[in-house]
């Protein structure tokens, strides 16, 4: 902890309750590949979500939010340890794309789980005294490197998948490895245990690490709601997905379901509230050739480096601490989670560090803001979505891409281009020279894993269509392996399931 950290707590407990009075609490609400514009409060005009904009009204909402990679695990691995998932070497979404044999680069290999020897958040509030559960979506690791060896009391549905087999329960056949009754549905059945995760510790401080498995694909939603959706679907709309929007709306009412616990236990005045998504919105029709939402203005979506696959919505409450209506354009990103919540929980000396993150204290109390450079991301893949391996830097109004295909970069002013449509390299070349060389220092002071160049290199069989052919042939001894290029190593058989609370 720097001078400033340590003013900043020590001025905190000097103005508040001590903790074990105050018993601040935190739900954090992780939506997996909600889309910056698929909630009412950023702009839907299809999705229905008036809880979460009912919420986010009562703190203060984050309109130049990001998230730390444009994939789930390298953005949940950001959130949970305060680090750059390039200083983690958590690159993709595990285990990662194994197909793209023929591309220019050949990505390198994510590392395969989050280690225990980093600090989660949930470990800091652990220690002194919090109640804590990781209930959904995991995705980082094995069941040795599960919630419960990482800092949680409770691990509820948390495994090393990125996606259920179904929404809805018998279907969902053991991924994830819970119970639920015939024809529950999975953020139904989420929301269930999280309530009752707040019941048992509502006399106790506590964190609760509520990851949805939606809105990630399959698509799948309520009839009932599927069917509302339809009538209203308005092609014109580029957001008309009825099954996204039935999803949307499945896990809005999990939101409300867990505002209106935190009043019911009476516990609502001392629980922050921190909602966002693990990536941009999926634009791509990556999913029975169907796109589930639009990121527009914005370029792209998820698996991107453009801002259509790094912004994201967000919200904090903090009841007493953020003014409800309040709004701020400073851009922030899913590192600085980690500061935020051990700041505000009291934790004075951080296990953890050293942190990427920045405390968020002094944009929610309207104080200033917080203290650094630029933001960075490294993404080293060819995503499933059609994303290239590359490199990001935001400063201020600009945002700059390195393409690691060729060291070609974009440059854009994101306050007068938010779409990413002119790229000024030419006419702002000196700023353009500082912030790559930003960058740059960047990485090599990081440290990240990088591509190489792929000597099996050819064009012609690059393309998305025959990717996954080749590789089945690869594998069936049908075609012999390219020279020099080797399979990524198989992961570990899995391991026992998860038992239920209770």
């Amino acid at each position: 902890m720097n001078r400033r950290e340590f003013l900043g707590a020590a001025a905190i407990q000097a103005t508040q309750p001590a903790l074990s009075a105050q018993k601040r609490n935190f739900i954090f609400i992780l939506i997996d590949d909600l889309g910056w514009r698929d909630v009412g409060f950023a702009g839907s005009k299809f999705f229905e979500t008036p809880n979460i904009d009912k919420l986010a009204a009562q703190g203060m909402r984050f309109t130049s939010a990001y998230a730390a990679s444009p994939v789930d695990s390298p953005s949940c691995a950001g959130i949970l340890t305060g680090k750059y998932p390039a200083r983690l070497g958590i690159t993709n979404s595990l285990p990662g794309r194994h197909e793209m044999l023929y591309s220019k680069l050949l990505p390198p290999l994510s590392k395969q789980f989050l280690p225990l020897e980093e600090t989660t958040i949930a470990e800091e509030l652990q220690a002194i005294g919090y109640a804590t559960a990781a209930i959904g979506k995991w995705h980082l690791g094995g069941a040795r490197y599960y919630p419960e060896h990482q800092g949680f009391d409770l691990n509820f549905a948390g495994t090393d998948s990125g996606a259920p087999t179904s929404h809805f329960y018998p279907a969902w056949n053991g991924n994830p490895p819970i119970p639920g009754a015939s024809g529950a549905c999975l953020a139904d059945t989420l929301t269930d245990a999280a309530e009752a995760f707040v019941h048992k510790n509502s006399a106790q401080p506590f964190f609760l690490y509520l990851a949805h498995y939606g809105v990630h694909i399959p698509l799948e939603g309520k009839a009932e709601f599927v069917a509302a959706f339809q009538r209203k679907a308005d092609p014109k709309n580029p957001q008309h997905n009825a099954v996204y929007a039935a999803m949307v709306k499945s896990v809005d009412e999990s939101v409300g379901r867990m505002v209106q616990r935190a009043a019911l236990e009476g516990i609502a005045d001392r629980t922050v509230f921190i909602f966002t998504s693990g990536n941009g919105g999926l634009a791509s029709a990556e999913y029975k050739g169907l796109a589930p939402t639009s990121n527009a203005p914005l370029k792209a979506g998820k698996g991107f480096l453009f801002e259509g696959g790094l912004r994201v919505p967000m919200f904090i409450v903090w009841p007493g601490g953020t003014k409800p209506n309040s709004t701020t354009d400073v851009p922030v990103i899913g590192t600085d989670f980690f500061r935020t919540i051990a700041q505000l929980a009291g934790v004075v000396k951080l296990k953890g560090a050293p942190l990427d993150g920045v405390s968020l204290l002094p944009l929610l109390r309207k104080t200033g803001a917080p203290a650094r450079s630029a933001l960075y991301w490294h993404y080293p893949h060819y995503s499933t979505q059609g994303g290239r391996p590359g490199a990001a830097i935001r400063l201020g109004d600009w945002k700059l891409i390195r393409w690691y295909e060729d060291d070609s970069i974009e440059f854009y002013n994101l306050r007068n281009d938010p779409g990413e449509t002119r790229n000024v390299t030419v006419e702002q070349e000196a700023k353009a020279r500082g912030m790559l060389a930003m960058l740059n220092d960047w990485l090599a002071k990081t440290h990240p894993p990088m591509p190489n160049a792929n000597p099996a290199y050819d064009p012609t069989l690059e393309t998305e269509g025959l990717a996954a052919a080749i590789q089945a042939q690869l594998r069936s001894g049908e075609l012999p392996p390219p020279a020099g290029v080797a399979f990524e190593p198989a992961l570990p058989p899995a391991e026992a399931p998860i038992k239920p609370p209770g």
